[in-house]
């Protein structure tokens, strides 16, 4: 049965993704009470930690936008508490996002170790923070054998070769171009980004009902978005009706939540689409 660690009274609130300030740099030794404060973080650490040396993930670990969900099984979770988190006196704490940009400095101050998750645009960065995570959780083996499963399975894609124009659909109506993770995948996968604006965008519904993509990359996070909003221009008839008439490509929510070495499978299941279409 799995054991939930209570939350007590203060939330440490607010999200980000940037490194923040003020963060104790963990020294490369082996940890023994590890806690992971969001579900980016838990993949890491559950990854690359002894599963004795974990004490407690996030609430999130389990739900099926987490990649190592199976793995987090009955392992305590944590919500991202301040009380309950000094309570369960960890000696490293690894978050993303988890408890806000105050997280780091807080805990740092009461003398626990803090790792903080960096930002990754591209298959480099993959590389370079999968890299340094393990080398400051003391593992580096462990960081370069997911860096060397994730390149060989980059040089095991067969590109797609129709020229299709792929464009991808979150359940909240936004779309992703150039200059990121998403666009990088659909380019290794054979694939074209049918949005030309680099960053997050709504999708383009007057563009869509004129110059319909051949390709729909659908992350359906249902388990974040029970309900989404029924004027996200996802529900609109113009992404309905292209969603019946192009190739729909569906991505496990987990591959593409956080920017890490699982991005893999989405690249595999869009190059393989290809040849299923066919």
């Amino acid at each position: 049965m799995k054991r939930l660690i209570i939350p007590a009274l203060c939330l440490l609130t607010a999200c980000s993704t940037e490194q923040d300030a003020g963060v104790v740099q963990p020294a490369s030794e082996g940890y023994q009470r590890i806690i992971s404060m969001d579900y980016c973080a838990d993949q890491y650490v559950l990854a690359l930690a002894e599963r004795e040396d974990i004490l407690a993930l996030s609430p999130d670990a389990d739900k099926t936008f987490s990649y190592l969900r199976d793995q987090a099984d009955g392992i305590p979770q944590i919500r991202p508490v301040a009380e309950s988190v000094l309570a369960a006196q960890p000696d490293l704490i690894v978050r993303s996002y988890g408890g806000g940009p105050l997280t780091p400095r807080f805990f740092s101050q009461a003398g626990i170790d803090v790792l903080q998750i960096g930002w990754t645009s591209d298959f480099e960065s993959i590389r370079t923070v999968t890299r340094d995570i393990a080398a400051q959780m003391g593992v580096p083996e462990r960081g370069e054998e997911l860096i060397a499963a994730f390149d060989a399975r980059l040089a095991a894609i067969t590109p797609r070769d129709d020229g299709q124009r792929v464009l991808y659909v979150t359940p909240g109506g936004v779309t992703s171009g150039p200059n990121s993770l998403i666009n990088d995948a659909f380019e290794t996968a054979g694939l074209t980004n049918y949005e030309t604006r680099a960053g997050w965008h709504d999708l383009p519904l007057e563009q869509i009902a004129t110059d319909a993509p051949d390709v729909l990359a659908v992350a359906f996070y249902d388990s974040i978005h029970q309900n989404p909003s029924i004027w996200s221009p996802s529900h609109h008839p113009v992404t309905l009706n292209a969603l019946e008439a192009a190739e729909t490509v569906p991505l496990d929510a987990s591959w593409t939540s956080c920017g890490s070495w699982y991005l893999i499978d989405a690249i595999e299941a869009l190059a393989a689409s290809g040849s299923e279409a066919s």
